[in-house]
């Protein structure tokens, strides 16, 4: 969950990632922190919940990776979206629903009714963040480490703010610029390795190419999720999103012949990916959006990239050089200049 730094058609607004997609939400709470004063235990849940959030989000490539040594990208991103869609509406059944959706609309005005309009915008954003979007991310993926994906999608904040730029005419302060220029430094080297001469012959670069290109298709999806991000009923929205998204995959599998088998193996796999890193993550960042405000929120899930390359390291044994280390550095660098309001 990222706080965006400008002013969107004159209502300050708040980037929720969740399961590598954002929704894009206005909001009146407060940019200072949580809005109870002295309220120490509920400020303490906020930040346990959104360091919980990044790891859970954190853990998801290295995840994916694992299931990629057994199962077609395609499969994977059916199962993991219809697995996340039951999660969601089961969620939504339970007394749950209520507490997660007043958490949700603590502050600001919301809209009960879904128009048809919006089932359109619906659709369009389910293809984006849970079709197209994660075909990208899973088939880069297999060619790249997770360690370098998990880094790299830290670029998705650079393409919503140059599209927020292009579509509705935002405003950069000056530490805006200086923050795009460091994520773009740090992008430059993970997405070539620091090898320039061997880009359009190594796979290793294009599958790093792919996982950019993926992160773009999810900034997209959160620029166009603006008109839905009124609504009160985000969890069914997102129950849809997901659902819709891995029935596109699942049909997608069946006409292409891909093999449709989930391994026993690789469910708690799966089961990790759907239920912690998209559903459990969208409850806990809206959680600690209540309690610590979304400032903070914003300067601290750009955490879980870091939290994904630590796992790819432990979990897969794969490298995690020094100048990886500090590409990421830089690119958090960034992130935190455009997101941090001097307070």
């Amino acid at each position: 969950m990222l706080s965006y730094p400008g002013e969107l058609q004159g209502c300050r607004v708040i980037l929720y990632l969740v399961g590598h997609h954002l929704y894009l939400i206005p909001t009146t709470i407060s940019m200072c922190g949580c809005p109870e004063e002295g309220a120490y235990m509920r400020r303490l849940w906020g930040y346990i919940s959104i360091i919980t959030a990044t790891i859970f989000f954190g853990i998801s490539a290295t995840l994916d990776k694992i299931m990629l040594s057994s199962m077609h990208p395609v499969t994977i991103g059916a199962y993991t979206y219809i697995i996340a869609g039951i999660f969601l509406f089961f969620i939504r059944e339970t007394p749950l629903r209520e507490h997660v959706l007043n958490a949700i609309n603590r502050k600001g005005e919301s809209e009960a009714r879904i128009k048809r309009n919006d089932y359109l915008i619906l659709l369009l954003t389910a293809l984006l963040s849970t079709v197209i979007a994660p075909l990208l991310f899973l088939t880069g993926l297999g060619d790249t480490t997770a360690v370098n994906a998990s880094l790299i999608l830290n670029v998705e904040v650079l393409f919503i703010i140059l599209l927020g730029y292009l579509i509705f005419r935002e405003t950069l302060q000056l530490k805006d610029f200086l923050g795009i220029v460091l994520i773009i430094l740090g992008a430059v080297y993970l997405l070539t390795e620091g090898d320039f001469s061997t880009i359009l012959r190594n796979v290793a670069v294009t599958g790093n190419f792919l996982v950019m290109a993926a992160a773009f298709f999810w900034s997209l999806d959160t620029v166009l999720s603006k008109f839905l991000s009124r609504k009160r009923d985000l969890i069914f929205i997102s129950g849809v999103k997901s659902s819709v998204g891995g029935f596109v995959l699942l049909i997608i599998m069946l006409i292409l012949g891909i093999n449709t088998e989930l391994p026993l193996e690789m469910l708690p796999y799966a089961l990790g990916v759907s239920v912690f890193s998209i559903g459990c993550s969208f409850i806990l960042i809206y959680i600690a959006i209540r309690e610590i405000g979304a400032s903070m929120v914003g300067a601290l899930f750009p955490l879980s990239s870091l939290f994904g390359a630590i796992f790819a390291f432990i979990i897969l044994r794969e490298p995690f050089s020094i100048m990886q280390g500090i590409s990421g550095i830089v690119m958090l660098t960034g992130v935190f200049i455009l997101y941090w309001n001097g307070k």
